[in-house]
């Protein structure tokens, strides 16, 4: 010390510690007031408060916010939902509704050829079956009887006089005879197809013409005239529906030729009679 005056930068004990810097962390960073120290990390910006309440809380530990990005597209958010809902539903279900999918979209692949080759496969069974019935089991054709015991017991009666068809040619088959008793008397009828596959009925009887010709021929049969058959004094009546009759009346008996078949097969059957 030169003049009582000491030295800049010294003291008069000895040297003097050079100043630490402002900005300098102190080795204790334990701060004053007793708060918990923080970490070298979470120095506060400069200008920027920090954030207090939820907020805070929620932030990440480097204080950066996330970034939220805008709504997910619908395209997305359908598949996943579509996914869910498949998720949910039973093994037994989706592969039920996979089936029933499958099963649609080969009927709507069909073309009008599959579906005619589905029929024809169909058709064929049944046609050879009908050939089979018609062939060798005489489908459709009627069932012919013997009238021989009709006109056998109607002669064993004699409560009239019993006449029979003679001549008739091949294409006649009888379909039905029987002999029964009334209480007017009795009834001989025998059923015949024509040639045409037409049916005629003869009826021979000795009940009251005014009793049987309108349980034959209905109330509405009425004469329609004369037909000369063989001499014999029969007449033609109307019948039932479309059918027509010749009608022959004698004193111990009344013959009915009555059917649907035409009017020459009507008169060769009456024609026959003996």
């Amino acid at each position: 010390m030169v003049g009582g005056i000491a030295p800049p930068g010294g003291c008069q004990n000895g040297p003097v510690e050079p100043a630490q810097p402002a900005d300098r962390v102190p080795a204790d960073p334990t701060p004053p007031d007793g708060r918990p120290p923080l970490p070298p990390t979470a120095e506060p910006v400069a200008g920027v408060a920090p954030a207090e309440g939820p907020a805070a809380a929620s932030a990440p530990a480097g204080g950066t916010a996330p970034v939220t990005d805008g709504d997910p597209e619908p395209a997305l958010v359908a598949a996943a939902a579509a996914d869910e809902r498949a998720a949910d539903e039973p093994a037994g279900e989706r592969a039920a509704v996979v089936r029933a999918g499958r099963a649609e979209k080969s009927r709507s692949e069909r073309s009008p050829k599959d579906m005619a080759l589905s029929l024809l496969v169909l058709l064929v069974p049944i046609a050879l079956l009908l050939a089979f019935y018609r062939g060798f089991l005489g489908g459709e054709q009627p069932t012919t009887v013997d009238a021989a015991p009709a006109y056998e017991q109607a002669r064993a009666a004699n409560v009239f006089p019993v006449a029979e068809p003679t001549g008739l040619g091949s294409g006649w088959r009888t379909v039905s005879a029987s002999f029964r008793t009334v209480d007017d008397g009795a009834n001989l009828r025998v059923g015949y197809l024509t040639p045409e596959g037409r049916g005629a009925q003869l009826v021979q009887s000795n009940v009251p013409p005014e009793r049987l010709l309108p349980a034959e021929l209905t109330a509405e049969g009425q004469p329609q005239g004369p037909a000369d058959l063989g001499g014999a004094n029969w007449q033609r009546y109307t019948g039932r529906g479309n059918e027509q009759a010749l009608v022959l009346l004698t004193p111990n008996r009344t013959v009915i030729v009555v059917g649907d078949a035409r009017d020459n097969e009507l008169r060769e059957l009456a024609g026959a009679l003996r």
